[in-house]
């Protein structure tokens, strides 16, 4: 029986085509979905959108209703 090493990745580099390298980037929340959360990667140089990554598994979403 194998046991799960790694659950999540998260970008550090990415190639930035403004800056024409690869570079350090930023996560940030851009959206919450029903089906999870997306987050966008950013240039710290430039800011430009260099990613972005849907995360769908949350453990332990409660959804509160009035």
């Amino acid at each position: 029986m194998q046991r799960e090493q790694y659950k999540d990745f998260d970008a550090t580099e990415l190639f930035c085509p403004q800056c024409r390298r690869a570079v350090p980037v930023r996560k940030r929340l851009l959206l919450l979905l029903a089906n999870g959360d997306k987050y966008d990667y950013m240039c710290t140089y430039c800011g430009t959108s260099v990613g972005d990554k849907l995360v769908t598994e949350r453990d332990n979403l409660q959804i509160l209703l009035k």
